[in-house]
């Protein structure tokens, strides 16, 4: 199989060094494609053959292309996606209308393929996850991580890393109360007291706390941080935190810090400030962070978010996470579904809103030498997803634009490098 691979390869690197083709195959990602989530894994694949793509930012929806070969465009056909070919003059009049001073359109090149990584338990089912569920879908390879493994400092080997539906809190998502008799949750806990033991904490709390640790050195260091639900805003109480006791006798054996409020380090977060830390054991909410359901007053028949447009010439980072061939956005929940306003920092970049909520739904930011993003919600195609439900099935949302927003990070890491204008 190897050598069969490594023959296909070099027929089609002859091909492209050879000249043998003078076109373009382009991949529209407006409302002409039949499978927009698929697109972004052949892209992803094309590069993985040693071809660049062109990221064509809000030209027909974020378009993709790259030079036409025959072993390209069979992937394409195989793999049911909507193409076109053009010729290589044809191609020119695009970049050039896209190069246009007044066009709000930028050529983003894509050099290389991202190493990704999925941190989740052992324990989780596949279907737990809205990224596992796409990258699958899409044929997206990725590397499962976990605790030990960010412990390990095993982290820098990757490009990308996706944060599973994790409490960081160390509160096993404060679901004791009503799932702790449940065989996926003592299996859960039994996991987490395991590593913790394994590597010499006391406490499930402290353990989680050394891990977003090494994950904010991961985002320091260049890496590329997603993180969905639960896993955004318990992210960066733990980093408040910062070894405060705030989780009670009920998850790890004694008292939280009375004191525990005044000791929060809102310095040491990503995205938010000023946010009060919930310590009832049984309030299933982390913090005041979250806008919970009876304080948005909003119900699904009324429930969707508004994408940001940015300047694709100035702004390329926020253009390539918000690329979609719609604008107005399904609204989801999840443990963690929006974060109020007030509650988050000034220089974090919202790129999405439910404006009548005073929420933000979907924002990203900078730090050190890397960049975060947050997407509040579980599963874009399941409005509320609970625990033991089936499968959402993605062959039937292929056009979804709420997973379209997983994928733009997915691919961002691929980008070759520019500063940002602004």
């Amino acid at each position: 199989m190897k050598g069969i691979r490594a023959m296909l390869t070099l027929v089609l690197w002859l091909t492209l060094a050879g000249g043998a083709s003078a076109s373009r195959l382009l991949i529209p990602m407006d409302a002409t494609q039949k499978d927009h989530l698929k697109s972004y894994g052949v892209a992803f694949w094309v590069l993985g053959q040693e071809v660049e793509v062109d990221w064509l930012l809000n030209y027909r929806g974020g378009s993709f292309a790259f030079q036409h070969a025959q072993q390209l465009e069979m992937e394409l056909i195989a793999r049911g996606i909507s193409y076109e070919v053009l010729t290589d003059a044809r191609y020119q009049d695009i970049l050039q209308q896209i190069a246009h001073p007044d066009a709000n359109m930028e050529v983003m090149k894509l050099e290389k393929v991202p190493r990704i990584a999925v941190y989740s338990p052992n324990t989780a089912q596949p279907w737990d996850d809205a990224v596992t569920l796409v990258l699958t879908y899409a044929e997206i390879p990725y590397d499962q991580v976990f605790d030990e493994e960010v412990l390990e400092g095993q982290l820098p080997g990757y490009d990308w890393l996706h944060l599973h539906h994790e409490d960081f809190t160390g509160q096993y998502g404060k679901a004791m109360g009503r799932w702790r008799n449940e065989e996926w949750f003592q299996a859960m806990q039994e996991e987490s007291e395991g590593i913790a033991r394994k590597y010499n904490f006391s406490k499930v709390p402290q353990m989680k706390l050394a891990v977003a640790r090494k994950i904010k050195e991961f985002v320091a260091g260049g890496g590329f941080m997603f993180a969905m639900c639960s896993a955004t805003d318990s992210y960066d109480i733990a980093l408040a935190a910062n070894g405060v006791d705030i989780v009670g006798e009920l998850f790890d054996g004694d008292e939280s810090d009375p004191q525990a409020q005044q000791k929060l380090d809102y310095s040491q977060t990503f995205a938010f400030r000023d946010f009060e830390v919930y310590l009832e054991p049984y309030n299933r909410e982390f913090s005041s962070i979250d806008n919970q359901r009876h304080e948005r007053g909003i119900y699904q028949p009324q429930d969707y978010f508004q994408l940001f447009t940015f300047s694709a010439k100035w702004d390329p980072i926020p253009s390539m996470l918000t690329q979609n061939h719609e604008t107005t956005i399904k609204g989801f929940m999840g443990q963690t579904t929006a974060f109020k306003n007030q509650h988050i920092k000034p220089d974090v970049n919202v790129m999405g809103e439910t404006k009548e909520a005073n929420e933000a739904r979907y924002m990203n930011g900078t730090f050190g030498k890397g960049t975060w993003t947050f997407y509040g919600g579980h599963d874009p195609e399941d409005y509320q997803h609970m625990p033991g439900a089936p499968p959402t099935d993605l062959s039937l949302y292929p056009n979804s634009p709420g997973y379209r927003l997983i994928l733009n990070n997915v691919l961002f890491p691929a980008a070759k490098k520019k500063k940002t204008k602004t």
